[in-house]
């Protein structure tokens, strides 16, 4: 239970996430992608607010995230630091933004914090990005690394497949993981990876490991907020497990609401704005016999 209600909590950084690794806190993560949601996690005590390039699936209908640009990302960051206060914000550089020149992709991370009100940005890869992390983090700019399944890398991934499940595969996440550890990275998120595989890496670096379909040894715990809300059901992954089933909420509700707006049931009298009886009958002479005809009429 915390020891603070979350609206007096203070602002949780880099330094926090790492304290809670240092307690053997478990950290929450989520991804938000507009101010009431990210508010709403705000209010309830979340300590990581992920804007990911998800939005391009679950907000904009691409079938996968490499569509998603930078525009796309600084669009719903703004929204969200709108909304999030307290709550560690992190904005996912998307695909091309980061992987041609480590120039170009300085700039496009300062856009997320100077543009957007991030705290930190979020990349995809191991060691062949370590110079690019290096280079950003030389900005002044925190990045949190992401190893696994990185849905950037699908096709050369071959699809939305578990990662790191035979011994050389597995090695090499792991000196992938130390590889951004030395190059900086504050948090790295680990995505669909076995279990034991996640705890290795849990115990072996010093900075948190934040899982997302890699097991409960994870420092911390993140998830694609439409998945746990159910208001995305194209696919769910299998290390989803849902809160809610909002799309079933929606769509009752909208149905409802066509219905009544059919059978004249909605706007009633309690929806609606009245003027007196003395303004209406003056408004009538002034408008004269014609648009009495028209009431008749009608």
């Amino acid at each position: 239970m915390p020891s603070e209600s979350p609206g007096n909590a203070a602002k949780v950084t880099i330094h926090s996430l790492a304290a809670k690794k240092k307690r053997g806190e478990p950290i929450t993560m989520l991804t938000a992608y507009d101010y009431p949601t990210a508010l709403a996690m705000d209010e309830a005590g979340i300590d990581v607010i992920l804007v990911g390039d998800s939005v391009g699936m679950v907000v904009l209908g691409y079938e996968n995230t490499l569509s998603v640009t930078m525009e796309d990302m600084l669009h719903h960051c703004k929204a969200v630091s709108r909304g999030a206060r307290r709550a560690h914000r992190v904005g996912d550089m998307p695909f091309m933004s980061y992987q041609a020149a480590w120039p170009e992709a300085v700039r496009n991370a300062g856009r997320f914090l100077q543009e957007a009100g991030m705290d930190a940005v979020k990349l995809e890869g191991g060691r062949e990005i370590a110079p690019t992390v290096k280079a950003i983090i030389a900005a002044g700019i925190p990045v949190m690394g992401h190893l696994g399944l990185t849905p950037q890398s699908l096709h050369k991934l071959g699809g939305w497949k578990v990662q790191a499940t035979i011994s050389a595969a597995a090695r090499r996440l792991v000196e992938d993981a130390h590889a951004l550890e030395n190059a900086g990275c504050y948090a790295v998120v680990l995505e669909a990876v076995p279990e034991r595989v996640a705890e290795i890496i849990t115990r072996r670096l010093s900075i948190p490991v934040i899982g997302i379909g890699a097991g409960v040894a994870c420092d911390g715990q993140v998830l694609v907020t439409n998945d746990l809300l159910g208001s995305f059901d194209r696919f769910t992954p299998k290390f989803v497990k849902r809160y809610a089933d909002l799309r079933a909420i929606m769509s009752e509700a909208f149905a409802a609401y066509i219905a009544d707006v059919g059978a004249r049931r909605f706007p009633a009298p309690e929806h609606s704005y009245g003027m007196t009886d003395a303004e209406y009958e003056e408004l009538l002479r002034e408008l004269g016999t014609k648009s009495r005809k028209w009431q008749m009429a009608v």
